[in-house]
């Protein structure tokens, strides 16, 4: 095994401990800083498969962005008491659905089957910047646009219920 096989192990149980956190603690603010644990985590994986700009998009969207609009709005919410959490037969049943989920991929690397037919080549340009970016831009511009309005509504939404708390 080696180098890079033992971080992929090290790292991807780590994130599923931070995942783990995420369900089960009943605090939703560690909640959210293990969900950003485990996101800067998958970050890394994403670099371990040669794709630092998925992983620098992982960590600046993700981990940055969603997760201060995460926090901001448990903050606004003001959540003083400790909350309840869900219940612990939901905690259990979210467990087990991980459960099977793990035990899934384990059955399938335990096959040993290719992930990818071994013909074939890949173009120069793919996964570049230049190459994502015209695909984001040209193909994919609607969807971009309509992400883009929904985060402003969603900021919008914040501020109005931030000036309602004030007043």
């Amino acid at each position: 095994m080696g180098i890079a096989e033992l971080v992929f192990f090290v790292v991807a149980a780590a994130a599923v401990v931070a995942s783990l956190g995420v369900i089960l603690h009943p605090h939703p603010v560690y909640s959210a800083l293990s969900l950003v644990l485990a996101l800067f985590q998958i970050a890394v994986l994403f670099v371990l498969l040669d794709a630092q700009m998925v992983a620098f998009l992982q960590v600046i969207v993700y981990a940055g962005a969603i997760m201060v609009l995460f926090l901001f709005v448990i903050m606004l919410l003001n959540l003083e008491r400790e909350p309840a959490g869900p219940p612990l037969p939901w905690r259990l049943t979210m467990l087990g659905v991980g459960g099977l989920l793990g035990a899934e991929l384990a059955w399938f690397f335990l096959r040993r089957t290719p992930l990818a037919p071994e013909s074939g080549t890949v173009d120069e340009s793919y996964g570049t910047v230049g190459a994502l970016s015209r695909t984001l831009f040209t193909d994919h511009l609607l969807s971009f646009e309509i992400t883009s309005i929904l985060l402003l509504i969603a900021i919008v939404g914040a501020v109005v219920l931030a000036k309602r708390e004030v007043d």
